[in-house]
């Protein structure tokens, strides 16, 4: 193998896992250290800095770095249960304890406008960071949604016992505040914006259309049977306050968590969900599908649905047909009738929540704009560019429905393009990250941060009573760390980003790092290919998908092995090291976002 080139900003980023899996690629053990020091407004920030919501999506995130953290994977020899940091929690807790410092620690309103024009198609996430990103910088930005409040489906999907109205009026004002211009208009012919002369047009109307579900009895039991989205909107905005006492909720998404919960909360006593697929098989978070049975709501799968049922023109339930997964010989799985008698609920009302998709009627086919054969905008996956020169896709409006960190990152990248456009810069040639890599020593065994491994389980969030969060749409279920239980589970990370760097010039070869190392990561051994030097590591690496690190030029022409998969980055090889020849070194990546910095001109001049 050839040496590791540690100066690839990818290396010691990947071996962040929980950055290199966040969209946004947010510092978390960065911010982690913060909360645990107490510096709740630092902590806040750097995470504004990259995920625009800090508040919002410390209560909603779909969580992408928690199933990488390395934490999980080292305590699989030693918890019956091996749990991630809290990461998306722990964000919370930078929201909830901030001061009231961070308005003025962030970007002023851009003094002189630079004359070009960006229209935002949809509030939402995307659209917002768009927006976040190019007006400091002196664009005039202007947000176009139908609704009256800007938040997109923040504030209209997700509900108000997950996420309260001050914390997305707080958050999306911070974008606001900027500078940015909010109007309440639909927009209905993407030509006729166009016609306007904006300088460039962002669409970020998310997935606004539920699928339905057309089997016998749609028709006759219309006014009783809803599309999950668009009734959860209407309880959003107050149009909608009641439903039947006897509930069922088709789907197996976050959707249809939200809509069981919700009709909870509104009149409905028997409520359950009923899935096609499995239960470890529903799309829904695992913990969204724990809220609800904490909620008193049945899960029911491998049902499929035959029929509404209808008497004397009104809905009195459902049948479903029972079904199995049959998997054939390439692992491929197919829902096969089990020959039971079909299962008969009764109900009031029925939810559909099993699936959203994107609706372009608005889209004129002859505008520039080309759509492949599902209906979904033709993009550059990287720039986000559509056919139109000037118009950018981002969010669910992009590739389908996703998360609101998915949205975010979206938003950063078309940001970056409609800055570089309109400064005509590539916008293909994509700005590099900043890094910076440190050492941590602070004399010969000492070092800068807390290096101690902490062996507490993961600590669970609080509730509130259930007999209490029930009887209001609005109360909060979830209260969030207090500081002492947040400092606790700070001290769960293993601080990924501070990393073991080698330097083979210093080292004598004592094996004494060999020695010390609790996960048997370092090994010194003759080179070979990485499939064959895996296998004679101190401990086998089987986990292929992280790196391992590799450094030559020692004095008896072995080379330096050390699986990145396990490593704890506790520095003990670091403080046991005779010579110095390994170091602990904070590695910091933050991605550059749109101006003077993803200027190809500028950063060649600089």
């Amino acid at each position: 193998m050839q040496p590791t080139d540690i100066r690839n900003p990818n290396y010691f980023h990947k071996v962040v896992d929980c950055q290199w899996a966040c969209p946004a690629h947010t510092p978390v053990p960065e911010y982690i250290r913060l909360i645990a020091a107490g510096r709740y407004s630092d902590a806040y920030l750097v995470n504004w800095e990259s995920n625009v919501f800090p508040g919002i999506l410390g209560r909603t995130c779909d969580r992408p770095c928690e199933p990488a953290c390395r934490r999980g994977r080292v305590e699989e020899e030693n918890q019956a249960r091996p749990e991630p940091v809290a990461i998306c929690r722990l964000k919370r807790v930078a929201a909830d304890q901030k001061g009231d410092d961070v308005k003025a620690r962030m970007p002023k309103r851009a003094s002189k406008k630079n004359g070009k024009r960006i229209a935002c198609i949809g509030a939402g996430p995307a659209s917002l960071t768009v927006a976040r990103d190019l007006a400091p910088l002196g664009y005039q930005v202007t947000v176009f949604d139908r609704d009256r409040k800007a938040g997109g489906m923040i504030r209209s999907q997700i509900p108000r016992f997950r996420l309260p109205e001050e914390v997305i009026d707080e958050e999306v004002g911070y974008v606001l505040d900027l500078g940015v211009e909010f109007k309440h208009r639909q927009i209905d012919s993407l030509k006729a914006l166009m016609a306007e002369g904006w300088d460039a047009i962002f669409v970020g109307s998310g997935a606004p259309r539920g699928r339905d579900l057309d089997i016998p009895g749609r028709k006759e039991g219309a006014a009783n049977i809803h599309i999950g989205i668009d009734w959860l909107s209407s309880v959003s905005f107050g149009h909608v306050d009641k439903i039947g006492k006897r509930v069922i909720v088709l789907g197996g998404g976050n959707t249809a968590m939200d809509c069981c919960r919700t009709s909870r909360r509104l009149g409905g006593e028997d409520v359950k969900v009923i899935v096609r697929s499995g239960f470890e098989e529903m799309k829904a978070s695992p913990w969204e599908k724990e809220d609800a049975q904490h909620e008193g709501i049945p899960i029911l799968n491998y049902l499929v649905p035959v029929s509404f049922n209808i008497q004397n023109q009104k809905l009195v339930g459902m049948t479903f047909q029972k079904v199995k997964a049959v998997y054939d010989g390439k692992g491929r799985r197919s829902l096969v009738p089990t020959g039971e008698p079909d299962q008969s609920f009764e109900c009031d009302d029925v939810l559909v929540a099993v699936g959203q998709e994107n609706a372009f009627p608005w889209i004129e086919r002859d505008c520039g704009v080309e759509f492949d054969k599902w209906g979904l905008p033709v993009l550059d996956k990287t720039t986000f560019a559509s056919t139109a020169r000037n118009v950018f896709f981002g969010g669910d409006a992009a590739f389908g429905p996703k998360n609101i960190i998915w949205a975010v990152a979206h938003g950063h990248e078309a940001a970056i393009s409609i800055d570089m456009l309109l400064n005509s810069e590539n916008i293909s040639e994509r700005p590099a990250p900043g890094v910076t890599l440190v050492s941590q020593k602070m004399g010969i065994h000492e070092w800068s941060y807390d290096n101690e491994i902490h062996g507490d389980a993961r600590y669970k969030v609080p509730w509130r009573d259930v007999r209490q969060t029930l009887k209001s749409i609005k109360v909060e279920v979830e209260l969030g760390f207090d500081a002492a239980t947040a400092w606790k589970e700070a001290q769960r990370c293993l601080n990924c980003d501070v990393q073991t760097v080698f330097t083979s010039k210093l080292c004598i070869e004592c094996d004494a790092c060999v020695d010390v190392c609790p996960m048997d990561c370092i090994t010194f051994a003759p080179n070979g290919d990485e499939a064959d030097l895996r296998t004679r590591l101190s401990a086998p690496a089987g986990n292929t998908s992280q790196d391992l690190y590799v450094q030559d030029g020692l004095k008896t022409g072995r080379v330096m092995v050390k699986d990145e998969d396990v490593c704890l980055h506790c520095g003990l090889c670091a403080e046991r090291c005779p010579t110095g020849a390994w170091d602990m070194q904070k590695f910091l990546l933050e991605m550059t976002h749109a101006g003077p910095g993803c200027r190809t001109r500028q950063r060649k001049a600089a």
